[in-house]
């Protein structure tokens, strides 16, 4: 298979949507720079990826001001790789859940990448059933819990038509989602 070139992918939506597991896996199955944001928050505040953080929405880690910092900082490890080959791809894998963050990306690598977002989602029962399997897993990054999933609901910034994202169901084996996306986007 041929690797995609000159792309940046961000895979998005909610937690325990099953966006970084996908991301992860697609990444992988193309041996390219994956970039997560649970794990890049925790780096910048010193912790190890699996410390785990049960705050309250929008408190320590997890303040606006922190959020701006990570997300800022996947945007710097996108721009490395395209600065150090115009012909990249790179993977980001993050909530985006505000259209300003979104349109943050598209701004900042208007015509200098092909952008394609892949809009992670899927039903309430499998949410709560990932986030179930996550509190017992000790090697678990992300700090997602069934509270701040309701609250991110109510503040997710829905898809627009103008958007032009994938909408991928991630109730489905990883292999065959991989194959969407991959076939989705062309390459």
């Amino acid at each position: 298979m041929q690797r995609p070139e000159n792309l940046l992918l961000v895979f998005f939506g909610m937690i325990a949507t099953g966006k970084s597991y996908l991301a992860s896996a697609w990444a992988s199955h193309h041996g390219l720079p994956y970039y997560n944001s649970d794990r890049v928050r925790k780096e910048l505040a010193g912790i190890t990826p699996e410390t785990d953080q049960q705050e309250a929405m929008d408190k320590g880690i997890y303040t606006p001001e922190f959020s701006r910092l990570t997300y800022d900082a996947l945007i710097d490890y996108a721009d490395h790789h395209f600065q150090a080959d115009k012909q990249a791809c790179v993977v980001l894998d993050g909530s985006y859940q505000s259209m300003n963050e979104r349109n943050l990306l598209r701004e900042h690598f208007e015509n200098q990448v092909r952008i394609v977002f892949v809009h992670c989602f899927c039903s309430e029962k499998v949410v709560r059933e990932r986030l179930q399997l996550r509190a017992s897993d000790p090697d678990a990054v992300s700090d997602g819990n069934w509270g701040i999933y309701l609250t991110q609901k109510k503040r997710f910034h829905p898809v627009t038509d103008m958007e032009q994202v994938l909408e991928l169901d991630t109730d489905a084996p990883v292999e065959e989602l991989v194959r969407k996306v991959t076939t989705a986007i062309n390459i």
